[in-house]
């Protein structure tokens, strides 16, 4: 198992095209003490983490426009940067976690703050 980067070193980046869930989510992350990081879609995010080398969790939403969904940008991390932790998340999907690409995690939409914590803390 590939050891992750640790949180309190971590920029969270947060890959959602719906605005307002995308400031919630980005609050929510902030008023629980981690710095964030947004992009409107998985390419931005893809540039982002090309651009950045302090980024230690993607937290993505899975439908998307632009050339991949969350499912590939959630692969194509897990192929560079192992060391990421990844949470997905989705009101259209259900995913099982075993389906997460690299022991990542799954939280259904709409969720609480606690269970995106509780999964970033988790996702190994």
């Amino acid at each position: 198992m590939s050891m992750k980067r640790a949180l309190e070193a971590s920029v969270i980046l947060v890959v959602e095209d719906d605005d307002l869930v995308r400031m919630n989510a980005v609050e929510m992350l902030e008023d629980a003490g981690f710095s964030v990081v947004e992009a409107h879609h998985a390419d931005e995010a893809w540039a982002i983490l090309h651009e950045r080398s302090d980024i230690g969790v993607v937290f993505t939403d899975v439908d998307m426009p632009g050339s991949m969904c969350g499912v590939t940008l959630a692969e194509r991390v897990t192929e560079n940067w192992p060391d990421i932790r990844l949470v997905l998340t989705s009101g259209r999907h259900r995913f099982a976690h075993d389906e997460v690409p690299d022991h990542g995690l799954f939280v259904p939409k709409p969720y609480r703050a606690s269970q995106v914590i509780d999964a970033i803390h988790k996702a190994d």
